[in-house]
């Protein structure tokens, strides 16, 4: 049994894929918690998550594993990439990483789609430590403990606020209002994220294998293409039930980006996807026969459709006082909730200076990974939008890509309180 005399309470704001994260490994670890989430009823959007061994193990000590290997198709060992040409694809590349993943570090990656890994994060979570309908109008800390108010006029208090409520994060925004004003923040972090790209993302309802064979592969069929003009990439990856997940990003100019950076309260917005999915709907893909992402957007329910904006910011802050920042996306932030968890379960005493101790453990082993996942993204990135591909340099590239993959494979998460409980 744990005899410990203190245990935080943790305020989570964010029912996110990292705040759902976090409140699992609590849940199990016998820490107190609360989530906030602002809308009155979560509904994931988004397309699919790619899980590997760096998640694996600490979904395995949560009892997690099995129930996503059944809502989840096992990543081919083959990722293909294509260029766009006039009269079909070509070719760019074709490596194989997931064999050696295994060899190398005991798990195979799965495709999982985000609302199936959303609901299998929830399901350890009690319905009664989350609490809808409750956006935080602002937040305040002191010596003894930390208070939020919301918009409905109720407050709550607790030890820890966890910020983990995406990429505009309103309790990031607070804190480092909080910080500025008192001379303590860093002049990167007043700098605006910069807006790159954006992209709409999909998960069909069931298909027809007579339309799209594919869907009955064994493992995921997962393929990459670069439009003719290098302005679009788009995706097609295949998970369980014969539906296909789909994305198309946009890569802005500097017109562009000023268009629709106006718009960027409309992220994961699905009356924002329409225009966009009018644009590409002609896209051709790789299914099926003489099929395009027409084909796709008409097989996927319209609320099963968003539009998002990627912004590219690495932030230096990721703490102060009593309030820590969780990052946005997937596998990233699981992990941050993962290291933060364990920081979190050494505390021993509801001191300010222990809490910033435990904080800046956390910041200090994930900023170095975190940072050279986004440099290794960048490098990816550009590979991909290299028209074509030199022979002599091919074998090169596929192996830069295995290399990079490894590495963010090598860097595995788990718990290192197993479970606090009796």
């Amino acid at each position: 049994m744990d005899t410990r005399q203190f245990r935080p309470h943790v305020m989570i704001v964010g029912a996110g894929l990292g705040g759902l994260t976090l409140a699992a490994i609590l849940e199990h670890t016998n820490i107190s918690y609360t989530i906030f989430e602002k809308v009155a009823q979560v509904k994931p959007l988004g397309s699919a998550v790619a899980l590997g061994a760096n998640v694996m193990y600490m979904l395995e000590q949560l009892d997690l594993l099995e129930g996503l290997h059944a809502v989840s198709k096992f990543n081919s060992s083959a990722v293909r990439t294509y260029k766009e040409v006039s009269n079909g694809f070509q070719l760019q590349m074709l490596f194989d990483y997931q064999t050696e993943i295994k060899e190398m570090f005991g798990y195979n990656g799965v495709i999982v789609s985000r609302p199936a890994l959303y609901d299998l994060l929830l399901s350890k979570i009690p319905p009664k430590k989350m609490l809808f309908g409750k956006r935080i109008l602002s937040h305040a800390q002191s010596d003894n403990g930390v208070m939020v108010r919301c918009a409905d006029n109720t407050t709550y208090s607790g030890d820890i606020l966890v910020g983990a409520d995406g990429a505009y994060s309103g309790i990031r925004q607070g804190l480092y209002k909080q910080l500025d004003d008192a001379g303590m923040l860093p002049k990167p972090d007043k700098e605006p994220m910069q807006l790159t790209s954006v992209s709409i993302v999909g998960q069909t309802s069931p298909l027809d294998p007579a339309k799209f064979p594919e869907v009955e592969d064994e493992f995921c069929r997962f393929d990459t293409i670069l439009g003719s003009n290098k302005r679009y990439l788009w995706a097609i990856f295949t998970t369980i039930d014969r539906r296909i997940c789909w994305m198309v990003v946009e890569r802005l100019t500097s017109e562009s980006r000023k268009v629709n950076d106006t718009f960027r309260n409309t992220e994961w917005s699905t009356e924002a996807a329409e225009a966009m999915c009018n644009i590409v709907r002609g896209f051709p893909i790789t299914f099926g026969k003489d099929l395009t992402l027409g084909d796709l957007i008409d097989a996927t329910p319209k609320d099963l459709i968003s539009k998002m904006m990627l912004d590219e910011k690495m932030y230096e802050t990721w703490f102060g006082g009593r309030i820590a920042l969780i990052g946005d996306g997937a596998v990233s932030a699981m992990q941050d909730a993962c290291v933060f968890a364990n920081y979190l379960n050494t505390l021993e005493t509801n001191n300010i200076n222990e809490i910033t101790k435990v904080f800046q453990s956390y910041r200090d082993e994930r900023y170095p990974v975190t940072r050279g996942a986004v440099e290794t993204s960048m490098q990816l990135s550009k590979i991909s939008t290299v028209s074509v591909i030199p022979a002599s340099a091919a074998r090169q590239t596929v192996r830069f890509q295995q290399l990079t993959i490894h590495s963010l494979h090598r860097y595995r998460v788990f718990l290192a309180a197993y479970s606090a409980r009796p």
